[in-house]
């Protein structure tokens, strides 16, 4: 499954570890929500890059002693109807100020990449390559929004504030 990370096709150095899979010593790993949460405070003290897989229908907030220390959280859409994933990924962005990469992963429609970088996800398992190549071309396609997120960009109105406020002095 190709993953594009910061508008680039890259290699995923995250491993999937299954739940009864014994993990590596090193190297990043890649494992479900239950296997975090049954040890969490053991796997959060591991000396490589963590991720988790977690569920569209689990609280994030369950996250919140852990952020620091989770390079990867991957938020699942298990169908493109389902949208719940962008309310985890505003929240971990814009509340609970995660900085580490949050991964669009499940069925993600074209349509849907610039919402899903508005709402912070900046990498995306993504089902075919040539997906890949459009979200990578969609990524640098729009620089002006209307609406304000955590993404850091400037909303429209807050970009001509600034141009009025800079103008006036």
């Amino acid at each position: 499954m190709p993953l594009v990370k910061n508008g680039a096709i890259v290699a995923d150095d995250f491993v999937a570890i299954a739940d009864d899979a014994e993990l590596p010593a090193g190297g990043a790993v890649l494992i479900s929500a239950a296997r975090f949460l049954a040890d969490a405070e053991a796997l959060a003290t591991r000396n490589a890059p963590l991720g988790v897989i977690w569920p569209n229908n689990r609280d994030v907030a369950e996250l919140a002693p852990w952020l620091d220390r989770l390079s990867l959280i991957a938020l699942v859409f298990p169908t493109f109807r389902d949208g719940r994933a962008h309310s985890q990924a505003r929240r971990l962005r814009e509340i609970d100020g995660f900085r580490g990469e949050l991964r669009a992963t499940g069925q993600i429609l074209r349509d849907q990449f610039t919402f899903l970088l508005r709402n912070g996800f900046d990498a995306f398992a993504v089902a075919k390559e040539s997906d890949a190549h459009a979200f990578s071309e969609a990524t640098h396609r729009y620089t002006e929004f209307y609406q304000p997120t955590g993404d850091g960009h400037l909303s429209a109105l807050q970009r001509r504030r600034k141009r009025h406020t800079a103008a006036a002095t």
